[in-house]
């Protein structure tokens, strides 16, 4: 499998003015095209702040300093101009965030928000608005034209998600990161986005990174998994092994958060940090 992207010792810092925080310390992972990977882990645990460091959404210096290497295909991301990023932003790494509600501008109708990405990074396209309706079409989104000048308000959650998914295919991308894209949805909507995904990477052989804290949403969707704790990686392999034969307790407690049919604790497991600091 061809290597695509590869992380190697990237650390990120953070500062204030009579502190720093060190969110993520000298980790390192590759992603194979075509490939899915998983990173898992609870909130502040350094998995959405590593998917915006591949790049460089992050503040500017000195708030936010970032050591390593990010390379795209052989490309280090740390070392590029604005003007060079700007050709890896959307069209080779398109993202797509947790909360569709606020993503979408709420004064801008659907049309006009796809339309701008197609604009910056599409120029070749012409008619704005049959690439748009085949966009919406391919996310499942019924008479398509008919939403083209819709705002995000008249839409459910599902669909504002939906939308989000069509926008970030828009740049045809070579890697798309989904930061916790079920997080604001109910759990059958849950299904159908991440259904949606497997079937959209297939497609389109895309690779795909998902962040997320939840393992219940891995199986069957990632190849494999790195379990992040405290700005590390404390565990990484197929997603099969981890999921059936996790080797460190933070792993283990993780999966055992997840809710099952006919379990009749009277609530999640708690994670005990004592076991894993």
């Amino acid at each position: 499998m061809k290597t695509l992207l590869k992380v190697e010792q990237l650390s990120i810092r953070f500062h204030s003015a009579n502190d720093s925080l060190l969110a993520v310390d000298q980790i390192g992972f590759s992603l194979g095209a075509g490939e899915t990977l998983a990173i898992v882990g609870e909130s502040g645990s350094g998995k959405s702040v590593t998917a915006l460091a591949l790049t460089r959404l992050l503040p500017s210096p000195p708030s936010c300093q970032i050591e390593g290497a990010i390379e795209l295909e052989g490309q280090d991301i740390l070392k590029l101009s604005a003007k060079e990023l700007m050709k890896i932003r959307g069209k080779r790494i398109a993202y797509i965030f947790q909360e569709p509600s606020t993503s979408l501008n709420p004064v801008f109708s659907i049309r006009s928000q796809i339309a701008e990405v197609l604009a910056l990074h599409r120029p070749e396209i012409k008619d704005h608005d049959a690439e748009i309706v085949r966009l919406l079409d391919l996310v499942g989104i019924r008479d398509a034209r008919k939403r083209l000048h819709d705002y995000p308000h008249q839409l459910s959650g599902g669909m504002q998600q939906r939308v989000m998914i069509a926008m970030a295919l828009a740049c045809q991308p070579d890697i798309l990161v989904a930061d916790e894209p079920t997080t604001a949805l109910d759990v059958t909507i849950q299904a159908q986005i991440m259904n949606l995904l497997k079937d959209l990477k297939a497609r389109l052989s895309m690779s795909v990174i998902l962040i997320t804290h939840n393992f219940g949403i891995v199986a069957g969707f990632a190849d494999r998994v790195l379990v992040m704790y405290k700005g590390k990686i404390v565990e990484e392999g197929s997603a099969s092994h981890v999921l059936h034969q996790p080797q460190h307790p933070y792993t283990r407690a993780l999966i055992d958060c997840i809710p099952r049919l006919g379990q009749k604790k009277q609530r999640l497991t708690t994670i005990d940090y004592s076991e894993i600091s």
